[in-house]
């Protein structure tokens, strides 16, 4: 099937990965196998067009953009007929992922959300998870959200406290809310083999197996597991029971990691005759059953009351760090998934915290600045590693989130409502103006246009303003649809209000 391009008409979706690469026009040379999630993103089987057009098919489709034309390996939906992006998303929202009624727990976004992950990697224990913590408290850093990352249990599949490492759970928890922190556990759908936990869920016949009957063992980044068979309801029953476990100590939710469908093979065995993307979003589905929730891979869970976080960036400047995080959370936001985080302030990937002493300091401060008005704002690498000045930029990015908490609780409310973005395009509000392309800065609702710094050594930024009268601070500006150049305080980013 093809589809040639209107005149300046501009495309969003399929992927969060290709965020850089969004929006695809007449120019744009790309291909993406939607067909199976394979990235370690969010992906939808969405295009939506600035033109008021959109394309879906629910099982998925290869796209291939080339001369102006959008070429499909298959007869996909095309609707037409919505005017503009806003009218276009809407629509296919409506028609094929309506959001939940449900939401992600408040506290995910009212509260900021450290994880250990950086600090501890597989070496977690209740003595460091409680450092960690009181370092964050003793350098005047607000308590919130507390992720304990991989590393904390017996063993995959067996979500026990490992009693070596915490051998008093229940009141390491107690003392972690007496500081005023909430607590989450990490999780994975995978079981380790040799195991106890193994051999239950052999026996209970709720192991995804290989195309030769016998349990499926699968390569995922750290070995080789076995991995739950999620359409079966007594792998979600058995599932359940160990967290209610965890949930009567204390614990409010889960880090639901993994489920990404590179680690499904095509050939397994499953209950319910899945697909790689269907397991995952079986994965999906269970974490769906808890307010405090994060995930950060998901194929077609638009809509899902999910807090749906960026993958690990790299501890870097260009496409692999900071410079993607406006991008892709805008592609998010366009494709459903608008409870969004933006990776670990820093960047997740812990390959390059090897020297956690050696932070970009600057770089740290500009991801805070971009995560600042973002729905939801993680810490994971400590930020009381900054020297005082860099530490104090920091302060600057949580005092602005504080001051524009109210407005970001609104929109995720009306999130949940209606379904549209919280974090959106300028051409999401501004139709007629020409702004398709511009992904380094954002709208925050419907009146608030957010550019921060991104680019090292950089004071200064120029920022486009559609037409209207905006104000910055204590400064007006009647725009005709220019841009202006604003500097701003380190860790302070650029937020112009609309007036209509």
């Amino acid at each position: 099937m093809e589809i040639k391009m209107l005149e300046n008409e501009y495309w969003y979706g399929t992927a969060v990965a290709h965020g850089r690469e969004m929006p695809l026009h007449k120019e744009s040379h790309l291909a993406i196998d939607l067909r199976v999630n394979q990235t370690v993103n969010q992906t939808m089987p969405l295009l939506v067009s600035s033109k008021g057009r959109y394309l879906w098919h629910a099982q998925g489709f290869y796209l291939q953009v080339e001369n102006g034309l959008l070429i499909s390996d298959r007869e996909i939906l095309l609707q037409t007929g919505f005017d503009n992006l806003k009218g276009a998303y809407l629509a296919a929202m409506a028609n094929h992922f309506p959001f939940s009624s449900s939401a992600p727990n408040e506290a995910l976004f009212e509260k900021i959300i450290y994880n250990t992950w950086i600090e501890l990697t597989f070496f977690q224990s209740q003595a460091a998870v409680l450092a960690y913590a009181k370092g964050l408290i003793d350098q005047q850093l607000p308590a919130g959200v507390l992720m304990i990352d991989d590393g904390w249990s017996n063993s995959y599949g067996d979500w026990r406290f490992h009693s070596g490492n915490f051998p008093q759970p229940k009141q390491m928890i107690s003392e972690l809310k007496a500081l005023g922190f909430e607590v989450m556990v990490w999780v994975c759908p995978f079981v380790t083999a040799d195991t106890v936990a193994y051999r239950e869920a052999a026996a209970l016949d709720i192991l995804i197996k290989a195309a030769d009957g016998q349990p499926l063992i699968t390569k995922w980044w750290n070995g080789y597991s076995a991995v739950l068979d999620l359409s079966h309801p007594q792998a979600d029953a058995w599932l359940t029971q160990q967290l209610d476990q965890l949930l009567a100590l204390g614990i409010a939710g889960f880090k639901f990691d993994a489920g990404d469908s590179l680690y499904y093979p095509a050939d397994m065995v499953t209950f319910g005759h899945t697909s790689p993307d269907e397991q995952s979003n079986a994965w999906a589905n269970f974490g769906s059953k808890y307010s405090f929730n994060e995930f950060r891979v998901t194929a077609k869970a638009g809509g899902y009351p999910l807090l749906q976080r960026l993958s690990d960036k790299d501890h870097a400047w260009g496409a692999t760090g900071i410079a993607s995080l406006i991008p892709d959370t805008l592609l998010q936001g366009i494709t459903g998934h608008a409870y969004s985080c933006p990776d670990m302030i820093g960047g997740g990937e812990y390959l390059n915290f090897q020297e956690i002493t050696h932070l970009d300091q600057e770089l740290f401060v500009r991801h805070a600045e971009i995560a600042c008005l973002l729905p939801a704002m993680q810490f994971s690498a400590a930020p009381y590693h900054l020297d005082p000045p860099y530490l104090a930029a920091i302060q600057r990015s949580l005092a602005v989130r504080q001051s524009y908490l109210p407005e970001i609780m609104q929109l995720v409310a009306h999130a949940q409502q209606t379904g549209e973005p919280i974090i959106r395009y300028l051409s999401y509000e501004f139709p007629a103006e020409p702004v398709e392309t511009i992904t380094d800065q954002f709208m925050l609702g419907a009146d608030l246009l957010v550019a921060p710094i991104y680019q090292k050594g950089h004071r200064k930024r120029h920022v486009y303003l559609p037409k209207g009268r905006w104000t910055l601070a204590e400064k007006s500006y009647e725009s005709k649809g220019e841009r202006v150049e604003v500097e701003m305080p380190l860790g302070v980013p650029a937020v112009f209000r609309r007036h209509r």
